[in-house]
This record gives C-alpha cells, structure tokens and sequence, in this order.
C-alpha cells in the first residue's frame, strides 16, 4: 500500500502493508519504509499539477520497491494540501496514470485534513485539526464530513504556520517603521534571517513557495512568545482561530437521526456531548506556547471538547486508507472533493 502527503514543505512517500492500521484506530508505532522529497507539488491554471506529483511518486515507489523487496502496490492513498478546492488535475488524471504505470486500481484521492484525521483517528468519530504551513480543521460521525478553514494562506489557513509568520513579520515591520503593534524582538529576529527589512518584499513576494517561506518564521514567533507579548498575543490570536474551527466541526450525539449532525448557529454555551479533538501537525510542536492557549480557547468554546494526542501523521493516515482501501474495510465517508475514491471497475 502506498500513501503519499503532500504539503506546503514537500511530499512524503510511504510504503506500507495490507493489516497497516486495520480496525478502528491506527498503529501509532507502526514504522513504513519512507522516502521524502522536499520540493512542494506546484498549483497551476488547474489546480495542483499532477504530473508534477507523478514526477515524484513514480521514482519514489521505484525506491521504496528497491528497499523492500516488494513486487505490487495493491492501493494508493493521495492527501494532499489543498485537494478540495484545487483537485481537479489530480482527479482527472491520477487514476489512469497509476493504472497504467503502477496497475495500481485502487486510488483514494484526500484532502490532506481527511489524511491527518486518519492518522489521528483512525476511523472513529470525532475531529482533527491539521496544522502545519496551513490550518484545517476536520470532523465527522462517519456518515459526512465537516470542514472549517483550510483555504489557503491568502484567504485563510487561520492561525496556521504562514498565519503565524506573517503576523510576525509584519509585527517586526510595524517596529522598522515606528508604528503600533510592534516587536523590536521580532524585527532583530527578522532581520536575521531574512536581511535588512525593506528588502523583504522583493525577497517574498515573488517566491512560487511564499506560505513555506512565511511559516518559516512561525518557530521564531513561538521562541520569542515567553519574553515578548506581542509575540504572545500572535500565538493567543492563532490558538483562538484554531479553537473556533475545531469547535466548529465537532459533531454532536443526536438522538434524531434526521437531525443535523452540525446545527446551524450551535451557541458556544450549548449543552454538547464530548467529542474528541486530535492536535496533529508540525505546528504543534511549537508546544506549550501553542497549545495551552488553544486549550483553554477550545474549553471556552466547546465544553464538551477533549484534546487527545494523534495516533500518527498524515502520512500514517494515507497508508491507513491505501490499505482499509485494499482490504474493502474503508468506513470514512466518501466525498467527491474531500475523499474520493476510484476502484478497479472504474478506471
């Protein structure tokens, strides 16, 4: 089984076996044979570029075969930033391309919230929010799914890795120009890793990478947060938008089955049964400057929310579905933009 996690930093590779995750939940421990590429799959005029992907995938299952003696991959998992809203190419052109160069006919196309809910979770109800370069948050009670935020940097991704950087940045620029709101702390670490501040608009704006580039100053804001309170209130303002998605997407126990499963207009002091909340993502190893303030935001929002500890990584989650995909055990719900999924009478 191959899973594969494409984000904003690079792309994964994972080769895994057909009892990999099986059951409910996922082998946190369970190691797969990895290769990593750290060249990010580029978006073009229709979506993500899908023969970019291939460009990776095809040398990287080559690889993996090599190192493990494997003959076939029964069933691939995709997940990937972004797959939502800018899939199209992928959707349209994965299936045929696996099946031809793979004879691969079993494909699961995710959205990389849908591949970290599965490294998380497993398949059990619940929610998950996948923060790393971006932010989305992602629940279901197995039947459909719900999604707050992951829209990207320029209209969303709220209080994810480019979020946090960029509130950091333009702290340390507010402090060049001697306006409000700024950090001293933040420009001296700014201008160190970046160079002399007027410049960095020349440096940023015309990057292909720009969400990599503006998370890349996120560890600096989290370093600065116990000494500087702008800094602080960056990681407050963040932990608030993460909390309000995950709140958003827990779902209810109903009694009614024909009830919504997420009303709408749900009031933060409504009486809500629990649902657990996976924290999973690169952003979160920021620690506690990070995730106790989105403790106590999420309480505040969502009484009946408890954080848990992830299982495993998106990554884990794509070898999750490949091989519930392979064994016919796949019980998360099917989406045509969230999680499609392509079996051999299709292709």
């Amino acid at each position: 089984m191959l899973g594969v996690d494409s984000g904003g930093s690079g792309v994964r590779f994972a080769l895994g076996r057909a009892d990999s995750g099986s059951g409910s939940g996922v082998r946190a421990g369970t190691a797969a044979p990895t290769v990593v590429s750290k060249e990010p799959v580029p978006t073009g005029p229709a979506g993500i570029d899908a023969g970019r992907l291939l460009e990776q995938l095809l040398p990287a299952v080559e690889e993996l075969r090599a190192r493990t003696g494997a003959e076939a991959v029964a069933a691939v998992a995709v997940g990937a930033a972004g797959m939502a809203s800018l899939g199209d190419d992928l959707r349209a052109r994965l299936p045929g391309a696996l099946a031809g160069a793979l004879g691969v006919g079993r494909l699961a196309l995710a959205a990389d919230g849908v591949t970290a809910y599965a490294g998380a979770l497993g398949q059990r109800p619940g929610a998950v929010v996948a923060a790393g370069t971006g932010m989305i948050a992602l629940g279901t009670d197995l039947t459909r799914w719900q999604r707050a935020d992951g829209w990207g940097h320029l209209l969303g991704d709220c209080g994810g890795g480019a979020w946090i950087g960029r509130a950091g940045l333009e702290a340390a620029l507010r402090d060049h120009d001697g306006r409000r709101g700024g950090s001293a702390l933040l420009r001296e670490r700014a201008e160190a890793l970046f160079g002399p501040l007027p410049a960095l608009p020349s440096v940023l704006y015309p990057r292909t990478d720009r969400p990599a580039v503006l998370a890349s100053f996120a560890p600096e804001v989290a370093r600065c947060a116990p000494v500087d309170p702008v800094a602080a209130g960056i990681l407050r303002a963040a932990a608030r938008h993460i909390a309000e998605s995950a709140a958003a997407v827990c779902p209810d126990g109903v009694a009614d089955a024909r009830a919504p499963l997420f009303p709408a207009g749900r009031s933060a002091d409504a009486s809500v049964s629990e649902c657990e909340v996976a924290l999973t993502g690169g952003l979160f190893g920021m620690g506690d400057p990070l995730l106790v303030p989105v403790r106590e935001e999420l309480a505040a929002l969502r009484p009946g929310a408890r954080t848990v500890s992830a299982a495993g990584d998106p990554l884990a989650g794509a070898v999750l579905i490949a091989a519930a995909l392979a064994r016919g055990e796949l019980r998360l719900p099917h989406d045509p933009a969230m999680l499609r999924v392509t079996t051999e009478q299709d292709t």
